[in-house]
């Protein structure tokens, strides 16, 4: 009978995979050429690049004056005159199932996938946007998952989704649930209270699907009964969650706006810390020393603020908002002179995921280069994501993952809040240039 059973299954398995195969990546070869590219890897300008992309991958970059590439006949060409070209965009910290249209009781009005069933139409405004790699760091439902998956099997046009599943926290804390009187609060997945209930928590994101860990370490702003500086897991709990993840091969983003709580992640080990709103003179020195990656949403003030009380946004948390937004900005810049490593982070969700573009503004603005902030949203971020091989940067092995705008960043980063051809795996994902 077992013998029966063992040749059933081999009869049936090639017809169950070919059921499941997804439809298979053209190995076609295309040419983007453009006026100039940034080569973020070197800090430099190279003039009439030449990029040959071959089945998504980039198989050689060569500029003026370079020995001309050998391309296949029939290579289907991306020509963009007068443009400049850039590695596709990374941000570091998103919410694709957020919103920022409704507030937190607003949102009570809708089922429970309301926010769910958005995500896919967030993602896509994110790619629109020329961000061809997001780091979706906490959802419900293992929603951002969910949407690397389909966006991978090529059923919903988005970015390359680096997922955290559900945010790690105490209980009480930024990350749980804390707008619902008792009667009508649940238990939040992710939510675990000492070293080894945090631990378990590692095993049980990644378990389900979690490409990088994240933990809430201090109060946040959009939270209720919590304040942004308040630490609210020891580091002993933080370095537990730090040796866990790192075990099993994943980096850990620290949800992390207090100087204390800032701290302690990063003696204990976390990869990222996120917000770093009050990080202080010491938090500064010890990101410095130890190489830790400050991910710093400089932009979204200014949207709260705007259109927070309009969408339902409560009184508490825009005072929250204000009062730190200033300070952060103020500390972004204190971090770059510093010698910090920072990447491209802009909590898109809080506002709207299109406008992810509008922080390389307020990056020059408060201290840095238009390269060094271009940097941060290619070559830092993938440095930060340990995907140095895959994107980051327009070079040979790399996903060709490219955006083009009319002009020179280099020259006004703003051109960069309105991209005007994203290019994902060498396949055209937006085209605005006859725009009106």
């Amino acid at each position: 009978m077992l013998k029966w059973f063992v040749g059933l299954l081999l009869a049936l398995a090639p017809a169950a995979t070919a059921a499941q195969t997804p439809v298979p990546r053209s190995p076609e070869t295309v040419v983007v050429t453009a006026d100039r590219m940034i080569d973020v890897l070197a800090g430099r300008v190279v003039e009439e690049p030449v990029v040959v992309i071959t089945g998504g991958r980039i198989v050689s970059v060569v500029g003026r004056g370079g020995a001309r590439p050998l391309i296949p006949a029939g290579a289907r060409r991306i020509d963009l005159p007068g443009m400049t070209i850039l590695p596709g965009l990374i941000d570091m910290h998103v919410h694709l199932d957020s919103s920022p249209f409704y507030g937190p009781y607003q949102a009570l009005q809708y089922t429970d996938l309301f926010m769910t069933v958005m995500g896919p139409g967030h993602a896509r405004d994110m790619l629109a946007a020329g961000f061809t790699t997001v780091r979706n760091v906490g959802s419900s439902d293992f929603s951002d998952v969910a949407y690397m998956q389909a966006i991978d099997e090529g059923r919903i046009p988005g970015p390359r989704v680096v997922p955290a599943a559900y945010a790690l926290g105490a209980t009480g804390g930024h990350c749980d649930e804390t707008f619902l009187p008792p009667r009508h609060r649940r238990q939040v997945p992710g939510i675990a209270n000492g070293p080894q209930g945090l631990r378990d928590q590692v095993r049980e994101q990644r378990r389900n699907g979690a490409q990088v860990i994240k933990v809430c370490a201090t109060g946040g702003v959009f939270s209720r009964n919590t304040e942004p500086g308040q630490q609210q897991l020891s580091e002993e709990e933080l370095r537990a969650i730090a040796e866990e993840a790192h075990m099993w091969g994943l980096k850990v983003a620290a949800h992390a706006h207090g100087a204390a709580g800032i701290r302690a992640a990063i003696r204990a080990g976390i990869d990222t810390i996120e917000h770093a709103s009050l990080v202080d003179a010491e938090g500064i020195r010890l990101a410095r020393e130890r190489g830790t990656v400050l991910v710093m949403d400089i932009y979204n003030s200014e949207y709260t603020q705007e259109h927070g009380r309009a969408n339902g946004i409560l009184e508490d948390n825009l005072r929250k908002d204000r009062e730190i937004a200033q300070l952060q900005r103020d500390n972004f810049r204190a971090a770059h002179r510093a010698g910090v490593r920072l990447a491209y982070g802009t909590d898109a969700g809080v506002m709207p995921h299109a406008l992810a573009g509008r922080q390389f503004r307020w990056m020059v603005e408060y201290g840095m280069t238009p390269m060094e902030a271009i940097q941060a949203a290619t070559r830092n971020a993938a440095q930060a994501l340990g995907r140095e091989a895959d994107v980051g940067a327009i070079a040979a092995g790399r996903y060709g993952d490219i955006v083009a705008v009319a002009g020179d960043p280099l020259q006004n980063v703003r051109l960069l809040e309105n991209v005007a051809v994203v290019i994902k795996g060498g396949a055209v994902a937006s085209d605005r240039r006859n725009a009106p």
